[in-house]
């Protein structure tokens, strides 16, 4: 199985990956072969639909925003080099240093670039600010209804009147940054 995966990545695609990416070649090889077997239209690229057949996706009460973030703006199709961009997020930060390029960019699962996928998933109307209402949500979403709205409704006051530090009742990047513990983040997500 796997050797048909990597006969159906040309050889230097794969390299390409490797080097964007951050995964190794066996990684990429066991991530084209799960790929195509969620490509029910065994067209090249999977669509939301594909995802909500993952069972561990279907569960996750962020499962929705998660899927949505294999997805640019106006796109119902994710390609695999997408697929992967997107995965490279969940990588742990420490195999920076094996795949780290001083000339590159920063690796996709940086703490910044991680900071920054976690930041648009709260960011539901993507305006560069997290606002109450989408803080809302987003616990909704998480807790489902094992809280009462008046309790989230605490939740997300204290959150935005503690993060928010320029007094525009809602959270910036640079504040989400400056006031989120990093590890909260990850452990919700990753």
């Amino acid at each position: 199985m796997g050797s048909r995966a990597s006969t159906l990545l040309r050889d230097e695609e794969l390299e390409e990956i490797k080097k964007e990416t951050g995964f190794s070649h066996s990684q990429i090889t066991r991530l084209y072969s799960r790929f195509t077997s969620l490509d029910k239209g065994e067209n090249g690229t999977l669509s939301r639909e594909d995802f909500q057949r993952i069972p561990e996706l279907a569960i996750n009460p962020l499962g929705d925003r998660i899927i949505n973030a294999f997805f640019s703006e106006g796109e119902d199709q994710v390609n695999f080099r997408g697929f992967m961009r997107t995965l490279a997020h969940f990588r742990p930060i420490e195999d920076n240093e094996k795949s780290k390029d001083v000339n590159g960019p920063e690796p996709l699962n940086s703490r910044s670039n991680k900071l920054h996928f976690a930041f648009r998933l709260y960011d539901l109307d993507k305006d560069d600010k997290i606002s109450r209402d989408e803080l809302l949500q987003v616990l909704r979403m998480m807790v489902g209804v094992n809280i009462s709205d008046e309790q989230l409704g605490s939740i997300a006051d204290r959150t935005i009147q503690e993060a928010d530090q320029d007094g525009d009742s809602a959270i910036s990047f640079t504040e989400f940054v400056k006031v989120c513990p990093f590890e909260f983040f990850l452990l919700i997500l990753f």
